[in-house]
């Protein structure tokens, strides 16, 4: 019995379009963690402390559909407007979270997120800079100006009341012979404190000639012959 070419290219093709339907549509299982955003944080109080950063989802859906979830573009957002300073927990709804077609959650972890809030505080204190290195041989640091020389921190009143100065990134100094002035950041070392302004300060460094000591003015300059004693 003759088999035609055409009618074996057909039932190739409807068989290959078969199996993509059946493994496009075959419901699978997928875990994605998400990143937790806060909404309408009260402007009196700060957020010091949160049980995660991310949540995770595990999704169902077919193949197809779950190709179309991009947990970069995904985020959990959590409305703490009207929080009060201390600890709250808010129960994670993963129908919040706007997925594709065909895809939904079965389950979510954690359950709930624990957040910490405390009064929000605010305080001016003094910029130091923060020179590090030494200069050419026969010169040293001379003055330095910050500008602006004070700065207001705001942040956790707890933690923003223990500040009294506030350094900026490192000023390496080594081996120059003329003054220099550069734009820095500040490095505030407190975890949830920071500077009210977000932009830099600039510091002038003076370098100038040491002075010579006692002994090296007396000292005989190098190749002359010291003076006979009478």
């Amino acid at each position: 019995m003759r088999i035609r070419f055409g009618t074996l290219l057909l039932s190739a093709a409807i068989a290959l379009v078969l199996w993509g339907m059946a493994h496009g549509t075959s419901r699978i299982d997928r875990g994605v963690d998400i990143p937790v955003i806060f909404d309408g944080v009260p402007d009196d109080l700060v957020i010091v402390g949160q049980s995660v950063d991310k949540v995770n989802l595990r999704l169902l859906g077919s193949r197809a559909a779950l190709r179309n979830v991009s947990p970069d573009r995904l985020e959990y957002r959590v409305d703490v407007a009207g929080a009060k300073p201390g600890h709250a927990v808010y129960e994670v709804d993963p129908s919040r979270i706007e997925l594709p077609r065909g895809v939904r959650t079965v389950s979510r972890s954690p359950a709930a997120i624990e957040v910490d809030f405390e009064h929000r505080g605010r305080k001016a204190v003094d910029v130091k800079a923060d020179v590090q290195g030494d200069p050419a041989s026969g010169f040293r640091v001379g003055a330095i100006a910050v500008d602006p020389p004070r700065v207001w921190l705001v942040g956790a009143r707890g933690e923003v009341m223990r500040v009294s100065q506030v350094e900026t990134e490192p000023i390496d100094v080594a081996n120059l012979q003329t003054p220099i002035e550069r734009k820095v950041r500040l490095a505030v070392a407190e975890q949830h404190v920071w500077p009210e302004e977000d932009g830099p300060v600039t510091v002038r460094i003076g370098i100038e000639p040491a002075p010579v000591s006692a002994e090296e003015s007396a000292a005989p300059a190098p190749g002359a012959s010291p003076r006979s004693r009478r």
